[in-house]
């Protein structure tokens, strides 16, 4: 699909007229760059029938390309002084209805009721986690999220065993994450102190672990991480309130030695141990 192109907002023209200042609290740090914008909306592969979530539109500059290219965007802002001036940009678009609201504290399955969406967003780094989290852990499920993100935070979503993180676990038991595009700070007004990148995640149709064993992977995991410098068998055991005999025989009946650390576990081996504690907590 060929992308529109579309004069860019002049983002310090608006805030002026409407007597804006960008809010570093919320984090605020408003894209106006073409070519950056472009890049999401080609990362989020648009259909003309595709309902998307868009998180925190600021002052409508991406907003307008996904009006253009999707069937509805439903625009969840939690600044509601940001309103006059993203109804006006984006009266010409009737596709799009804007919601005041923090999302964290909103169902998505109640927002985007049809089921099938995606999720485009640019969010502040305090919280992408969280976000990422309430949607993935949601009832109704994105078929694919956008995300610009710090580009740190990027590349520790897409960590391969090694170097996994709980971040890294937590999006890539629900999809495969890749980093599609790189943003820099002078995209953004004000720009931030670092660069961005489009993080783009593909959801599986079904968690890699299976839905019975989510609550013990995720207790397991951040058992795991919560003390990054000991083995598993000690992390596990202090997390889990094992006795430490009892975290090496179940790590020894997943087949992982246990003076391994969590950072090195794939989701595979993750999903074997899920079931070993399982097994354990039923006993």
């Amino acid at each position: 699909m060929s992308l529109p192109s579309l004069p860019p907002l002049n983002v310090t023209s608006i805030l002026h007229q409407y007597g804006l200042r960008p809010s570093k609290g919320l984090g605020q740090n408003f894209l106006h760059d073409n070519q950056a914008l472009q890049q999401i909306v080609s990362a989020a592969d648009l259909r003309p029938a595709d309902a998307v979530l868009e998180i925190g539109p600021g002052l409508g500059s991406l907003t307008r390309y996904l009006a253009l290219l999707a069937a509805s965007v439903t625009a969840v802002e939690l600044d509601g002084r940001l309103f006059p001036a993203l109804e006006a940009t984006l009266a010409p678009y009737r596709n799009v209805r804007l919601v005041q609201g923090d999302i964290l504290k909103l169902d998505p399955a109640e927002l985007m009721p049809a089921g099938d969406y995606l999720v485009v967003a640019n969010l502040p780094y305090y919280i992408t986690s969280a976000v990422i989290r309430h949607l993935l852990e949601s009832a109704a499920r994105p078929r694919r999220i956008v995300l610009t993100v710090q580009q740190e935070v990027a590349g520790r979503i897409c960590a391969l065993p090694g170097e996994m993180s709980l971040l890294a676990l937590s999006v890539q038991v629900y999809g495969r994450p890749q980093t599609r595009a790189h943003i820099p700070a002078g995209a953004f007004y004000p720009p931030p102190k670092v660069d961005s990148s489009v993080l783009c995640v593909d959801i599986y149709a079904e968690p890699v672990i299976p839905f019975a064993l989510l609550d013990a992977f995720f207790a397991l995991a951040k058992a795991g991480f919560s003390q990054k410098r000991k083995t598993l068998r000690n992390s596990l055991s202090a997390g889990l309130k094992l006795a430490p005999a009892e975290a090496e025989k179940m790590l020894a009946a997943a087949g992982i030695e246990p003076r391994r650390r969590a950072e090195t576990l794939s989701l595979e081996e993750w999903k074997v141990l899920s079931g070993e504690y399982q097994a354990v907590k039923t006993n």
